[in-house]
């Protein structure tokens, strides 16, 4: 039994079976699998499922003898191409990976691949079973979201004036979520000021140097003016180490001493 309950048969050892009757017992041991299976070898298709017709959205009859590296986006190659390299020369069954591979249709889907080696008739070859992943991921991230934005308050502090707490680390993905997130919040609200104080986060880094440019210049033409504050001493020498410019954005040391010189 292999990974997700998969059946791996070995047919290969069987002197008795020919090489017709060992790719008909393939065809039947994957042909009502709900996984997508496809067995391919030198990067063609020699077989695939009917589920994975489906999934992919083109006939079997399309698919077979297509190359199999191209439903891949051209970034991933490179790395498939030499993972299956690696599971043909060790003939062990590669790790379980997420990925993207394209549709016939050109959309993209979130996959779980997994590989291992095996015997078509006389030939040796590659099975390759992926599961679609794409709903639990959105979901993932759409939990992510619900997560950020009750983690990331716009807190009105006197007229016109409100304060963006940032706590913990903001990688690119976080970065991308807070870039849409904040405009949307303070919509409407009639800011003139917006203290986006960076005292919680743990470290800079480019990304963050590239969130506090983003953020100042789109909050600028929605009419808002960005104070950054809490960028303490050890922050702030390496934000200038990162990006020397970043004495044009508006900063002062902390959200109280923003407050006093914003209302005067």
């Amino acid at each position: 039994m292999g990974k997700w309950g998969v059946n791996v048969i070995d047919i290969s050892s069987d002197g008795n079976i020919s090489n017709e009757e060992r790719e008909d017992m393939y065809r039947q041991i994957v042909e009502y699998s709900f996984e997508t299976t496809v067995i391919h070898a030198d990067q063609q298709v020699l077989y695939i499922n009917q589920a994975g017709a489906d999934f992919i959205g083109a006939s079997k009859e399309e698919l077979i003898g297509s190359n199999v590296i191209e439903i891949f986006p051209v970034e991933e190659r490179e790395h498939i191409i030499k993972r299956a390299e690696r599971v043909a020369e060790s003939n062990q069954a590669g790790e379980l990976i997420e990925t993207v591979i394209f549709k016939a249709d050109g959309s993209l889907a979130e996959v779980e691949l997994y590989c291992h080696p095996a015997m078509f008739g006389d030939k040796p070859a590659i099975q390759s079973i992926m599961r679609d992943v794409s709903g639990r991921k959105e979901a993932e991230r759409n939990l992510r979201r619900a997560k950020m934005e009750v983690a990331t308050p716009i807190v009105p502090v006197s007229e016109g004036i409100s304060v963006v707490p940032l706590v913990g680390t903001i990688d690119a993905d976080r970065a991308g979520q807070l870039l849409e997130l904040i405009p949307k919040k303070v919509q409407g609200q009639q800011l003139r000021y917006l203290i986006l104080d960076f005292s919680g986060i743990h470290s800079i880094d480019a990304t963050v140097i590239d969130f506090m440019y983003n953020i100042n210049s789109t909050l600028k033409l929605l009419g808002i003016s960005p104070v950054c504050t809490g960028l303490r001493p050890e922050l702030a020498r390496k934000a200038i180490e990162t990006c020397r410019s970043i004495t044009g954005l508006w900063t002062m040391a902390t959200v109280k001493q923003a407050l006093n010189r914003l209302a005067d």
